[in-house]
């Protein structure tokens, strides 16, 4: 089907912006997390309870953010929603956060993720299979707009499939560990202890991604309707999943050898297959990360393509090829990205990552009351259901996660706070801040 619009950017439609938020979710979170999280907590209640309640916090900031798009429909996430509704410095630190953590780190992440899982099937270098794979799915993005929009689209299909297909697996299996998924009173209170409110950061980093449809709104056709759609149905079709996926896992894994382990998936593999049905999941783990790692340099390049746009002194990384590809903005998301793959601790990587994202949304669903107190009698096509108790709910979750981060992890917590500090020197520098 053809789709007909005044503007030559406008060109992604409902399935490619749904397929770029479900593809930003699905990553390395949920298939490497687990294993940090029962470190702490052992409730089976608790850990499904984590990823319910990270389900329902994502939910709630879908829906602010389905509002403020509606409202400012044009590229870059947080930095045009921060910057219409607070100032252009808070505009700048919410894009620099999405530009150096948002999508470089978690590109990063993927990437490395993926040279492990395919270094199990193919005997190659694991570093080597990391930067290959990033440099096809660059150029791919880098090469042509429909070229893309069709590569992102097989690929998330292709996921669904594959995730679908491990979780009947897990139905069917008939040796489950022994965990219990019943509320006990030992599971309430591992889900109100400080541990809990820590591995919900590595919930929220798994459940990041959710606002993407957000960084590419300005090629998003009928934004009105579509991006409202993109981001509850994308949020949550990923909420469920990550629920049946985890209740696998603990189904098929016992707690006791979960704990520090990087390749939850191949281990459940291992445990319901064999070592051949290890390498099969770690051969459709691979494919779903290429998934994710596309959907990243697509909604990452376009938040820095905003960002450096309206930079005096940096103005060029902004600017589009001839047909309309942000090439520049994906060479640069993809050097930082090479520089980040120097990293290999992924429970760092993840708290410092999910820490500091918390900070980016948090201002921005804040935001959605200083639009309506700005704008009162605006009419929109959509407006947050539940308001003011759903955002409401994001923001305490949020604090309270971000609470916990900075008394139990300060060095991450520190990390991101600096993190913040040299946005705001680049930002100086540049002479945006003397004007």
């Amino acid at each position: 089907m053809t789709h007909q619009t005044d503007d030559p950017l406008r060109q992604v439609g409902f399935a490619t912006a749904t397929s770029v938020i479900v593809a930003n979710m699905i990553g390395t979170g949920v298939f490497t997390s687990l294993g940090f999280q029962v470190v702490e907590t052992t409730s089976g209640f608790a850990l499904l309870a984590l990823w319910a309640i990270g389900g329902l916090v994502a939910m709630c900031g879908a829906l602010a953010y389905a509002e403020l798009g509606v409202a400012y429909p044009h590229s870059g996430g947080e930095y045009v929603y921060l910057s219409r509704l607070y100032s252009p410095l808070v505009g700048f630190l919410g894009g620099w956060i999405s530009m150096t953590v948002g999508f470089a780190a978690p590109i990063a992440l993927a990437a490395l993720a993926f040279g492990k899982y395919f270094a199990a099937v193919v005997p190659v270098p694991p570093f080597a299979a990391s930067v290959v794979v990033l440099g096809v799915v660059a150029l791919v993005h880098a090469s042509d707009l429909a070229v893309a929009r069709r590569f992102q689209v097989t690929l998330v299909i292709v996921e669904l499939l594959l995730i679908l297909s491990f979780v009947v697996a897990g139905l069917t299996f008939d040796r489950p560990t022994t965990i219990s998924f019943q509320p006990t009173a030992d599971g309430w209170r591992q889900v109100m202890s400080p541990g809990f409110a820590v591995s919900l950061i590595y919930v929220s980093f798994a459940f990041s991604g959710w606002n993407a449809a957000g960084y590419i709104a300005g090629e998003v056709l009928h934004p009105g309707r579509t991006l409202p759609a993109t981001l509850i149905i994308g949020t949550s079709t990923v909420a469920v999943l990550y629920l049946l996926l985890n209740w696998t896992f603990l189904r098929t894994i016992p707690i006791a050898e979960l704990r520090g382990v990087v390749e939850v998936g191949a281990r459940s593999a291992q445990a319901m297959f064999g070592e051949g049905g290890g390498r099969l999941m770690s051969a459709m783990i691979s494919m779903l990360l290429v998934a994710t790692i596309s959907a990243m340099v697509m909604a990452g390049s376009r938040v820095t393509e905003a960002v450096t746009r309206d930079l005096s002194r940096l103005r060029i990384i902004g600017a589009r090829s001839a047909n309309r590809v942000p090439r520049n903005a994906i060479l640069l998301q993809v050097g930082i990205t090479l520089l980040l793959l120097m990293t290999n601790s992924v429970d760092r990587v993840m708290t410092y990552a999910g820490f500091t994202l918390n900070i980016g949304t948090l201002l921005a669903v804040l935001a959605v009351w200083i639009r309506r107190r700005r704008e009162p009698d605006r009419v929109l096509p959509y407006r947050i259901p539940g308001f003011p108790v759903v955002p409401a709910f994001f923001v305490l979750a949020s604090a309270w996660t971000l609470g916990f981060v900075l008394w139990e992890r300060p060095v991450a917590a520190l990390a991101g706070l600096g993190t913040l500090a040299l946005g705001v020197a680049l930002f100086w520098w540049d002479g945006r801040g003397r004007t």
